[in-house]
């Protein structure tokens, strides 16, 4: 079966941390850039961050120094560390994978964050 399943949201404290995981099942992993996208009440889905097969991540500007993502291309999953968490970083936070070639797309069902005193 074909899917994206994230993993580690909820509730955290301004300054606390998450990590978010995703595991993907049914796709060749390594065909495919992984991203996290998040859209919080009101607004539109955004990037948060983006990796690669190979090379280096791209990160957010909003996020950038506070987020890292990473991915274990042999357990088939990708990863967002969330430190210094701020409560504009409240949103659903959704896993993308998108074929290097096609550019096929597949999304995850969403995780909430939320991050409030």
């Amino acid at each position: 079966q074909v899917q994206l399943v994230e993993s580690g949201g909820g509730l955290v404290q301004p300054g606390g941390s998450l990590r978010l995981s995703c595991a993907a099942s049914g796709i060749t992993f390594s065909m495919y850039a992984m991203g996290w996208y998040r859209q919080a009440p009101g607004k539109q889905r955004e990037l948060v961050a983006t990796i690669p097969s190979l090379g280096s991540p791209n990160i957010a500007d909003s996020v950038k120094g506070r987020f890292t993502i990473s991915r274990d291309n042999a357990k088939n999953t990708v990863s967002l560390q969330m430190n210094s968490l701020k409560p504009e970083d409240t949103a659903v936070y959704y896993c993308n994978a998108r074929h290097r070639s096609s550019g096929y797309e597949l999304w995850g069902q969403g995780t909430q964050v939320a991050v409030s005193s």
